[in-house]
C-alpha cells in the first residue's frame, strides 16, 4: 500500500511576504522576531512548509509503522489566536523549562503563545538548543 504524501512540505513561497500577510501587528512583529531568534539559535535560513509554518533547518524520519518524510528541525506558525512553536515533545528537561517559560499552553509538540512579551525569551533559546539536539540525536544524517 503506497504512503500518504505529507501535506506539509517545503515551498519555495516568502517568508516574509507570509508574515505581511499577518493581520494582528503584534503577532507580525513577534513573527519577525522569532526568525530573527530561531536563525540565529539554529543557524538556517527561515524556509516557508506548507501554506503557514516557518521552519529553519530539516531532519528525514521514519517511525516503526512504516511512516516517513522530512520535516522542519524547528518551526513556527503565527495562528489566529497564538503563536505555535514547534519543537521536540521528549527531550529531557522540556518540563523543567517550560515552568519557567511564562505564560503558555503546551500539546504534544507544540508550544503556544499568545505574545513573545509573556515568555522568556532566554528559556526560549534553552528549548530551542535543546529540541535541536535530541531531533538531530534521534534522526540523525
Amino acid at each position: 500500500m503506497p504512503q500518504a504524501k505529507n501535506k506539509t512540505v517545503e515551498t519555495t513561497d516568502s517568508v516574509l511576504q507570509f508574515i505581511d500577510t499577518v493581520m494582528d501587528e503584534t503577532k507580525r512583529k513577534d513573527s519577525l522576531r522569532l526568525v530573527e531568534i530561531l536563525q540565529t539559535e539554529t543557524g538556517f535560513e527561515p524556509r516557508m512548509w506548507g501554506a503557514s509554518i516557518i521552519g529553519f533547518g530539516s531532519y528525514h524520519y521514519h517511525y516503526d509503522s512504516g511512516r516517513e518524510g522530512d520535516a522542519p528541525l524547528i518551526g513556527f506558525s503565527p495562528r489566529k489566536k497564538e503563536l505555535v512553536l514547534y519543537l521536540a515533545h521528549d527531550f529531557d528537561g522540556r518540563e523543567d523549562m517550560l515552568r519557567e517559560f511564562g505564560k503558555h499552553k503546551s500539546g504534544k509538540a507544540c508550544i503556544y503563545v499568545k505574545k513573545l512579551a509573556d515568555i522568556d525569551e532566554n528559556i526560549l533559546r534553552k528549548l530551542i538548543s535543546a529540541s535541536l539536539n535530541w531531533t538531530r540525536k534521534k534522526y540523525p544524517d
